[in-house]
């Protein structure tokens, strides 16, 4: 597994504090436990266990864009964004860094594996 994509797996571990944050902060919020951690674990799990391909790193993008856009599309990330609950705000704020930082790695790490399989 090569550097960037590591730093995608970090970024999806960020993203997973946030929604920690979010939780401690605003335990009702959440049916038990926040479904978004799963989601994260999973597809992170997915990146490790398929490192040997050069694609690998397309499931952390995935959830990342899925988590932070589908949030903003569905109206759900940007009342998060300006709740009174300043955990809350935090927490999201935190998620959403560490998810774009996963996408953005993510892509990169999946050129740059491309890119060293066709030369």
């Amino acid at each position: 597994m090569n550097a960037t994509t590591r730093l995608s797996l970090y970024g999806l571990a960020v993203g997973v504090l946030g929604l920690v944050i979010q939780w401690a902060a605003e335990p009702d919020k959440f049916p038990v436990f926040p479904p978004g951690i799963i989601f994260i674990v999973v597809l992170g799990v997915l990146v490790v266990a398929t490192a040997r391909f050069w694609w690998a790193p397309v499931f952390a993008v995935l959830i990342s864009l899925w988590i932070v856009f589908g949030g903003l599309a569905s109206g759900q990330l940007t009342p998060n964004l300006v709740s009174s609950n300043a955990g809350t705000v935090v927490g999201n704020v935190v998620m959403s860094i560490g998810l774009l930082f996963a996408a953005v790695t993510g892509v990169v790490a999946m050129r740059q594996r491309w890119q060293a399989r066709t030369t």
